[in-house]
């Protein structure tokens, strides 16, 4: 298991989550194993492991702006006396539920947290650590490391415009978010900024349209549109054998998909479909209705705090309204795409997106796109991947711009007073 710490260490630095050389992992194959050598947190880490029975251990520290909103919730966590951080995002409720804070690097606070859940923040030395733990392989404490920081950034940013509506925001806090977004400034510049060259469509065959989703999918990760191990691509294709719903298995990490990419049915005469993405049953009643072929579901991160933001503080509904929004939502980008937001879980039930997402994409003439509250983007294309890339694109971008408006006609009194 050595070589995939080493490959899950540099894709955590690949994706600017962390500096290069820094994550450190270990690992029990037939004998410890370490992602590098000489690294200061091994005897913690190596008793930590022991101490949980884990087949992989990680312990990252993140950089840039994600650096530094972990870090101010992890403080006030602390401070608050909760010892915990609470996202509200669709992947921690489904995934994480809640994050343990603790307080400096040992070994037996790291055994206390992960043996409660698969991650945890550690706050050692005025920087906030990312510690997971694997019951199999690495690359489930890669998941949960990079699940946390996408967490955390989502949090502190929806949490801010939320206190700033609420009157609650103080001076200090200001003078910490004008610095994080300076820094967040920085971090962006590292991305691309063009639309990536796609293959064009319609697909000739299966072979093809494969090929189209590894390289769309690799592109959404490289482009910070999505987490690796989060977010789906689908394809629909005529093969010999009838029409196919060709889409990623669940799981997959998007920027690796060649060999996960399932040949679903659309008449259900197979059982493929049991590794697929569990989103199946929403692509495929987005494809039921609609002109779409090609789907691109994304994690934007400015897209899903723009989705959590309500000026209803007083709603009855506060709480559930991943679940049951009734107050019809969305926007209009500057590039003229009607864009709603739904509520909707993951799965089949009353509540499942599958039930909310396709008439919102569907309605009329059909939408390039909805976000589904605090879980992300999905997106269409009618021919091939290329339209739904370019909105995925331009949604971030006007929720980016959008939510600094509003944070800014908030701090300009358009909002509750400042509370020093």
């Amino acid at each position: 298991m050595t070589d995939f710490a080493v490959k899950y260490a540099a894709k955590l630095a690949g994706v600017g989550l962390c500096a290069e050389g820094e994550p450190f992992f270990v690992v029990q194959d037939a004998e410890l194993a370490f992602s590098h050598a000489g690294d200061q947190r091994q005897g913690v880490a190596v008793a930590a492991i022991q101490g949980l029975g884990a087949a992989a251990l990680l312990i990252a520290r993140p950089i840039g702006a994600c650096q530094m909103t972990v870090l101010a919730l992890a403080e006030e966590a602390l401070a608050s006396g909760a010892g915990f951080v609470v996202p509200g995002d669709c992947e921690t409720r489904t995934f994480l539920h809640d994050l343990p804070v603790v307080r400096g690097l040992d070994a037996p606070g790291l055994i206390e947290a992960l043996s409660r859940r698969k991650g945890c923040i550690v706050v050692a030395d005025g920087q906030a650590l990312l510690a997971a733990a694997g019951s199999v392989s690495p690359e489930q404490a890669f998941v949960t490391a990079s699940s946390m920081a996408f967490a955390c950034f989502v949090a502190y940013f929806a949490k801010h415009l939320r206190d700033l509506r609420a009157g609650t925001m103080t001076e200090a806090r200001r003078a910490v978010f004008a610095a994080i977004r300076a820094q967040l400034d920085q971090d962006m510049a590292r991305l691309p900024g063009e639309m990536p060259e796609l293959l064009p469509g319609p697909f000739a065959d299966e072979d093809q349209a494969r090929a189209a989703m590894v390289q769309a999918g690799r592109f959404v990760v490289e482009y910070g549109l999505v987490d690796s191990s989060f977010g789906n691509v689908s394809c629909r294709q005529m093969a010999p054998s009838g029409e196919l719903l060709l889409i990623s298995q669940t799981g997959s990490s998007l920027d690796e998909l060649g060999g996960c990419i399932d040949p679903c049915r659309f008449d259900g005469a197979s059982c493929v479909g049991l590794t697929a993405s569990s989103e199946l049953t929403a692509h495929r009643a987005i494809y039921d209705g609609g002109p779409a072929l090609a789907i691109l579901h994304g994690h934007p991160r400015f897209a899903v705090i723009l989705s959590m933001d309500c000026e209803r503080l007083d709603c009855p509904g506060l709480g559930e309204c991943h679940r049951a929004c009734a107050t019809p939502r969305g926007f209009t980008t500057d590039a003229g795409l009607d864009i709603p937001i739904v509520p909707g879980e993951v799965g089949t039930g009353p509540f499942g997106l599958c039930n909310t997402l396709p008439p919102a994409l569907n309605q009329g003439q059909g939408r390039p796109g909805a976000i589904v509250y605090g879980h992300g983007l999905f997106a269409t294309g009618a021919v091939d991947f290329r339209a739904a890339f370019a909105t995925l694109l331009d949604v971030e971008r006007f929720s980016r711009e959008e939510y600094f408006r509003r944070v800014a006609a908030l701090d300009a009194g358009a909002g509750p007073p400042r509370r020093k």
